[in-house]
């Protein structure tokens, strides 16, 4: 009984002591809050110290500057280090500069803060760098596990009803595809938050062992977040449409949808136009066009439905300027339906030999 209660103490003793240890992944919302708290606490540290507003404005507007990155691109590792060591540069000023006598209540106060958000930045930044090297370890990066059993239990299609395989992120993983298209198998296989490259890992489990007639593919956005080149996303697309037609599933390319900064007053994370510039958006449903043209597949252009006259995501149809919302959902679904009918659609010999041309498709290299 000793030994637990002596283990039990060490076990405390070597706990971490942040209030934050059970939680210390921070959202992109609290690290956008943490910086404008940051911001204030260092230009007020100036007006009771001020040899430190002179001695700590360039780390402050590299601070500022930290916190722009993140709000463009949340989570990302080597910004929130920048940042915690503009802090830390920022405090060991804080303590070498002289300071009044009697020095304000209020200041210590905001130091105190200070030393305290510094303490639970690092946590956060800790816990990045164990998050990403989860994902790297993981037996599972493309999360094929997601529709596995989904997958065993999906059986053949039916020859009454063409199978579609609706292929994507979180735009088609938010989809109630039963909703709007009662009595047909069309099979979601969106995941939230997947990129191009994640869809190749998972074509083959997720789309050709299924056999369907057709498969909609929509994918870049999250590329285009992380830093993915056009020409990779381009790619990328290609290679999935190419082997999908090579296993004779029609395919349908659709575009990109806008995004908007509609709602960043809602929450500074739904300023999206940083992460996805509109320009890069519109070139790469120019190439996706394009190719899709060049192929015979058919295009879907989601695009020009959803977007406003500034070039953003419509604000009735997106409630956080990335995602559909109802609304915007029945503004695509009779596009989709339109696209899938003209895929579907008897070809005569004239057509199949046009397309038989313009095809440039590798072989089947997954059977089925």
């Amino acid at each position: 009984m000793t030994v637990r209660i002596l283990a039990a103490l060490l076990l405390a003793l070597l706990a971490p002591r942040t209030g934050s240890a059970q939680t210390p992944l921070l959202a992109p919302v609290q690290v956008n809050e943490l910086c404008a708290r940051l911001g204030s606490l260092m230009e007020a540290g100036g007006v009771a110290i001020s040899d430190l507003q002179r001695a700590a404005a360039p780390v402050i507007e590299n601070t500022r500057q930290n916190c722009i990155q993140l709000r463009a691109r949340p989570g990302r590792s080597e910004a929130t280090y920048a940042l915690l060591t503009n802090l830390r540069s920022y405090l060991a000023l804080a303590d070498s500069v002289p300071k009044p006598f009697p020095f304000p209540e209020a200041a210590q106060k905001q130091l105190a803060e200070l030393r305290d958000d510094a303490t639970r930045l690092d946590t956060h930044f800790r816990a990045l760098l164990e998050n990403r090297e989860r994902q790297l370890l993981t037996p599972d990066p493309a999360n094929l596990e997601r529709y596995a059993e989904g997958n065993r239990k999906l059986g053949n299609p039916s020859s009454a009803k063409p199978r579609v395989i609706f292929f994507g992120d979180s735009i088609t993983d938010f989809w109630r595809l039963n909703e709007y298209f009662p009595d047909s198998d069309y099979v979601n296989r969106g995941i939230s938050g997947q990129t191009s490259g994640q869809l190749l890992q998972r074509l083959k489990a997720d789309v050709i062992d299924l056999h369907p007639q057709a498969v909609v593919i929509l994918i870049g956005t999250n590329d285009l977040a992380r830093g993915v080149p056009v020409a990779a996303i381009e790619s990328n697309n290609q290679m999935l449409a190419d082997v999908a037609a090579a296993n004779k599933i029609k395919v349908i390319v659709a575009s990109l949808l806008p995004v908007s900064d509609h709602h960043k007053d809602m929450d500074p994370a739904y300023e999206r136009t940083s992460q996805r510039p509109p320009a890069s958006i519109l070139a790469i449903n120019e190439r996706l066009k394009m190719f899709a043209s060049q192929r015979g597949y058919g295009y879907l252009d989601y695009f020009s439905a959803a977007v406003d006259s500034g070039g953003q995501f419509k604000e009735d149809l997106s409630d956080d300027g990335l995602h559909p919302n109802g609304k915007g959902y029945r503004v695509m679904a009779p596009l989709v339906a339109a696209a899938i009918d003209k895929a579907l659609a008897p070809v005569s010999p004239a057509q199949q030999q046009q397309q038989q041309q313009k095809k440039r498709t590798p072989l089947s290299i997954f059977g089925k």
